[in-house]
C-alpha cells in the first residue's frame, strides 16, 4: 500500500491515483458538515453561503471550538460516521464538487456510484485520537453559527498534514469493507474448522 500526501484544492488526478487501502495526509483547506446542514441545504432547500471550488474536501465532523480573546480555539476534533449521512452523501458529492470525504466507518452504494462518476474518495481514520490532531488543524471561519448551532455550524479548516487516514472508497467506487467482508465470509468455513467449531453453531442473541 502506499502513503500519499495531499493538498486542497484536489484534482481528479490526485484522487484517481489512490487504491483501496492506501494511506493519505491531508493538508489545506477544508470544511465540515454533520446531518443538520445537509437537511438546511438538500432538504429545506436553502442556498450553500460559501463557494466549495477550492475547498473540495468535507470532513464529517462536529468539532469542539470555543471563542477566546476574539479567536477560535479548536479543543477537540473527530471524524464522526459518514454511513450516518448516506441520505446526502451523493447529492453533496455532485452539487458541492467533492473530491473527498472525511469520515469514520465508510459510506454506501448510491454515494460510491457518485464518487466514480465525480471523481471523489472516502477516507477514514486509522484511529480514535480526538486530541492529538488539534496541532494540524488551523480554525480558519464559520458558517451558519446561529442558524445551526455550534457543533452543526460549517467550519472552515487549514489542514497541515492531518492524518493517518486510509483509502476506503476509491474513485472507481470500489468499496475497502465491502472486500474485507468478503475476505471474512471466504474464511469463515477454514477457521471454524480449525477450532473445531460445527458449523450449524449460531452465535449467543443479546437481545
Amino acid at each position: 500500500m502506499a502513503e500519499y500526501h495531499l493538498t486542497s484544492p484536489l484534482t481528479n488526478e490526485d484522487v484517481s491515483k489512490l487504491k483501496l487501502g492506501d494511506t493519505v495526509y491531508i493538508s489545506g483547506e477544508c470544511f465540515t458538515c454533520r446531518s443538520r446542514l445537509q437537511k438546511y441545504i438538500f432538504d429545506e432547500k436553502n442556498v450553500l453561503p460559501f463557494d466549495t471550488k477550492d475547498r473540495n474536501i468535507l470532513i464529517h465532523n462536529g468539532p469542539i471550538v470555543v471563542k477566546e480573546d476574539g479567536k477560535w480555539r479548536l479543543v477537540s476534533f473527530m471524524p464522526t460516521s459518514s454511513i450516518r449521512f448516506e441520505k446526502w452523501g451523493a447529492k453533496s458529492v455532485d452539487e458541492w464538487n467533492l473530491k473527498m470525504i472525511v469520515g469514520k466507518t465508510t459510506m454506501g452504494e448510491k454515494t460510491a456510484k457518485m464518487m466514480k462518476k465525480k471523481k471523489c474518495v472516502h477516507v477514514s481514520p486509522r484511529s480514535v485520537s480526538p486530541n492529538l490532531w488539534i496541532d494540524s488543524i488551523e480554525v480558519q471561519d464559520v458558517y451558519l453559527y446561529d442558524e445551526l448551532g455550534r457543533i452543526e455550524a460549517a467550519w472552515f479548516f487549514k489542514l497541515n498534514d492531518l492524518g493517518p487516514f486510509i483509502v476506503d472508497i476509491d474513485a472507481e467506487g470500489n468499496n475497502y469493507f465491502d472486500r474485507l467482508d468478503k475476505d471474512i465470509a471466504d474464511r469463515k468455513d477454514a477457521a471454524l474448522k480449525k477450532l473445531g467449531i460445527d458449523e450449524t453453531f449460531e452465535f449467543t442473541k443479546l437481545y
